[in-house]
């Protein structure tokens, strides 16, 4: 496989970029800052960018069926019928519709650590539900949950005992889901059920040895193969449908968060990655932290899933 060195997409200090999603009908690639509360829509051609305030963290925004998009922000899910319209504006705040927010659900949801419990990744299945977990701020184990916000806007816990919710993927069989709850330092496969939106059957799929990084975000290529971000490890890794190390990809900043495919023909990897936390002789030694990367990888992916609203 041959693959292309970095190309910045999109210049940028993100304190924490993360969630890149391609709206293949739009031809644009939304992604988050959860820290500042961002949400970026960005067409590539051009270069031209919009951004949109959520008034609370994000932490990952997905594709609604028609238009608008669904987000995983604050301690739920809300719904945004209009993407942000203010070029280059970045304190334009946006109208959310809560659809349901954690306290609403289990008051006791939150643990002992009670308003630092936030949303984290979140992402589609081919069957139009919004999968999201949660995360504290500091870190208690098994405190949190993965949920299902389903079609008709009913949620459900479906992984319980998490301490940091993070990457999802599906196989392109729609019969694995991947996951990532990140202080394992693993991959987990479920058997998945697409019309019951079902789990079963939870497998250790890929462990992490020390020093390479931490599992963030991840996708899945049209061959089966799973590329996942390492976080503080500067490197995204493809792994065959076996868990055979297939290729990894070197990024110019340590703090990378997650990727997706992108592009015309969904052949462009694309990258996000973090500055927070950074010392200032970091910053001087990675001045494209918080930005976007953009790698032709020479296979393709699929066109990311909707929330159908």
């Amino acid at each position: 496989m041959k693959v292309s060195t970095a190309e910045v997409a999109f210049r940028g200090q993100a304190l924490l970029g993360e969630s890149p999603v391609w709206d293949d009908i739009g031809g644009r690639l939304l992604w988050v800052d959860v820290l500042r509360g961002e949400i970026h829509v960005a067409d590539v051609s051009s270069g031209q960018e919009w951004v949109g305030r959520a008034g609370c963290s994000v932490g990952a925004v997905a594709l609604c069926a028609g238009s608008g998009i669904v987000l995983a922000a604050g301690d739920g899910f809300g719904l945004v019928e209009d993407l942000p319209d203010g070029r280059g504006v970045a304190s334009s705040l946006m109208e959310i519709s809560w659809l349901w927010r954690v306290g609403n659900e289990d008051p006791f949801d939150r643990g002992p650590c009670g308003l630092s419990l936030r949303m984290n990744d979140a992402k589609c299945d081919s069957a139009g539900r919004l999968w999201g977990g949660t995360m504290t701020v500091d870190r208690l184990a098994g405190a949190c949950k993965l949920y299902r916000l389903n079609q008709d806007r009913s949620v459900q816990p479906v992984v319980e005992g998490v301490t940091l919710s993070n990457g999802l993927a599906w196989s392109p069989d729609d019969r694995t889901m991947y996951y990532i709850d990140t202080p394992h330092r693993r991959i987990d496969t479920f058997k998945f059920d697409v019309e019951a939106g079902s789990l079963e059957g939870r497998e250790v799929f890929i462990r992490f040895e020390e020093g390479c990084g931490n599992p963030d975000g991840m996708t899945v290529d049209s061959e089966g193969c799973v590329w996942v971000a390492l976080a503080r490890g500067g490197m995204v890794r493809r792994y065959s449908p076996k868990g055979v190390l297939d290729l990894t990809l070197e990024v110019p900043t340590h703090k990378i968060t997650s990727c997706t495919f992108g592009g015309k023909d969904l052949d462009v990897l694309f990258v996000t990655s973090a500055c927070v936390g950074l010392s200032e002789s970091e910053l001087r030694d990675e001045p494209l932290a918080g930005s976007v990367f953009a790698y032709d990888v020479g296979v393709s992916g699929s066109p990311a899933s909707r929330y159908a609203k």
